[in-house]
Formats: C-alpha cells, structure tokens, sequence
C-alpha cells in the first residue's frame, strides 16, 4: 500500500496594543491507492470509503432487446470481468455463455449456443461463469443440469457432477467455490481434484434461518483470508463465513425482507472491496447497497427505477461497478466519481 499525504499550512499573525495572537491551521487530506485481489478478478483499484459512481450507466453488452442475436441477451444471470475488461456472461435463458470484448457492439459464443439440452456441448439455464486466467478455462454453474462444467478450447469437462449449483468464485490459492441451493451450503474443492465431496466451507446445516443455516444461498465471494460472503436468497440476508468458522456471522440485512436501510429483498450478487465493505444487488428493490461488517444500515450506492431485478455484480481493476440488470436484458458500467 502506498499513502500520498499533502500538508497545506496557513499562519494569521494579529497585533494590538497589548498582546499578540499567532494561530495556526493545518489541513491534511490523504489519498491512498491499495491492490485489491478477488474472487472474480485481480485488480488494482483506487478505493476510499466514500467511492461514488455516476448515477447515468453505459450499456456494455445487450440492452437490444430480448433475444438470440449476438448483439442480444436472455435473462443474463453471472458474470465475469477478465484483466483485459472482456465481460462473460451466463446468458441464462439463452443457455449460452457470451464473451464481449471491451467496447465490443456484439458478443461471442464461448460456451453453449446449442440450445438447451444435457450434452456435453450444450448448457442449460447456466447461473454463474468464471474463468481461470491461468489457462483460460471458463467453468460454468450449468444450473439445470445439475453440474459443474468446464469449457477449454471447445473441449469440455464434467467437473463436478450432481450438484445443485447457483454460485461459483475461486480464490487466490486455485480453489473452486460452488454454492449449493438445495442442499442450503457452500462446499470447496482444490482445482483439479474432483473425484471427491468437497469441503463443506458454510452452511450444510439444513434449511432454516440459524447462523449456520442458509435458506436458498445464490452468488458468493471468497476474499483474500478465504472468508465466504453468501448471498442468502430468502432469508433476505448476506452471511459472512470466516475460514474453519462454525457459523456465519449476518452482514448485510437479515431484519426481515422490505425497502429498509436496514434490510434487503431477496438479494443475489455480492462483492467485497479491500476496505471490507460489502456491495449487494439488492434484486427485488431494484438497487446496489454498501454495508460496512457490523453496521446496523447500509447505503445505496446504484438505485433508480431504470433497473429491474438484479443478478451479478462485479468491479473492473480501476473501480468501475457492472451490474446485471436481468429483465432488461443488459449488463451495466457504472463509473467511478474519482
């Protein structure tokens, strides 16, 4: 980390017949410029407790309509933002996944595209994608299926096999995330191992609303310390899992489902800066809110009635937000305020 301080001193000296007054005022004003390493992306991101992003999005992919062309989505869900600005997207009810290309007019087919289906070389209703950018394998919440699948140079790969899956993350050591909303739990495996159950890393307690208990969980983010944020779909709440912990710890919501600071309506993506602060499509509610751990509230940082039912989130390495806008069929750039 590397802080830039910038001291500025002013000095009023006054005078009268019978005593002197020398006053001095200094103001500091710091700036500071930290690596941030997610479950999602590597980035370098200039961050500050009062970030801000225009309110007036850019349309990166989509936003023509509901459809099949490669210039259209279906109900997108997931989505990635690789080093390069290229964004995946899990085109959900077109079974496909798209890569647009940074200031691309169209997308590309790297995954499915075939239509819906149980072959290898088809997807159906995929929810979350990732890619691993050592090879540059996307790997795939092919959610209908029930499977996790790796697409690699057209080549595919079973995963992980009879598995409810909704969320994926990877973190920086090469473990693979997956939430499991059937089973209310996360579980994690080692890259490359796969012939095993995985570790089960939150929840795996039953359906219910306890501290160890998920109701629904959907789209995750592991951080650098390989605690798990879990969006708990309907309990209306987002749980924080620190590594080996017992149960969760509430850090967004959980006051009951409504319009609330103070509470959220069935949320869905979820990320986390390097400052700790938690960012939340907020779905039902139609907005994106920043919880400080251990604060009763939140804000709203994205909100507005342009925006219809919220999937995933993500930053890119210079602070810019993407969200998911589903019904709308478009995923949006929101830009940093710097």
């Amino acid at each position: 980390m590397s802080t830039t301080t910038t001291t500025s001193t002013s000095t009023t000296s006054t005078t009268t017949t019978t005593s002197t007054t020398t006053t001095s005022t200094t103001t500091t004003s710091t700036s500071t410029t930290v690596s941030t390493t997610t479950s999602k992306t590597t980035t370098t991101t200039k961050v500050s407790k009062f970030n801000k992003w225009k309110q007036n999005a850019i349309t990166v992919a989509g936003g023509n309509g509901n459809g099949l062309r490669l210039n259209q989505l279906n109900r997108p869900t997931g989505i990635f933002i690789d080093k390069r600005k290229n964004i995946f997207i899990a085109d959900n009810s077109n079974h496909r996944i798209v890569e647009w290309k940074y200031n691309a007019k169209k997308g590309q087919i790297t995954a499915g595209g075939n239509w819906k289906g149980s072959r290898m070389d088809q997807l159906r209703y995929p929810t979350d994608v990732i890619v691993d950018q050592q090879n540059n394998a996307i790997i795939i919440a092919d959610y209908t299926n029930s499977r996790v699948i790796q697409w690699l140079d057209q080549n595919q790969q079973v995963l992980i096999d009879n598995i409810s899956c909704y969320g994926l993350a990877m973190d920086k050591y090469g473990f693979l995330y997956v939430s499991n909303h059937q089973k209310n739990e996360v579980r994690r495996w080692k890259m490359g191992e796969y012939n095993n159950e995985g570790i089960i890393v939150a929840g795996g307690n039953g359906l219910g609303n306890q501290l160890n208990q998920f109701n629904f969980p959907t789209f995750i983010f592991v951080d650098e310390n390989q605690s798990v944020y879990v969006s708990d779909r309907h309990n209306h709440r987002v749980m924080k899992w620190r590594k080996g912990a017992k149960e969760g710890r509430i850090v967004a919501g959980g006051t009951g489902q409504g319009g609330n600071l103070n509470q959220l309506s069935t949320p869905q993506g979820v990320i986390v800066d390097n400052m700790g602060q938690i960012y939340v499509a907020d779905s039902e509610n139609h907005r994106v809110m920043r919880w400080c751990e251990g604060k009763g509230a939140g804000e709203i940082v994205i909100g507005g009635n342009h925006l219809d039912d919220l999937k995933g989130l993500s930053f890119d390495d210079e602070g810019n937000l993407y969200v998911v806008d589903m019904v709308n069929d478009r995923i949006l750039k929101f830009e940093i305020i710097l």
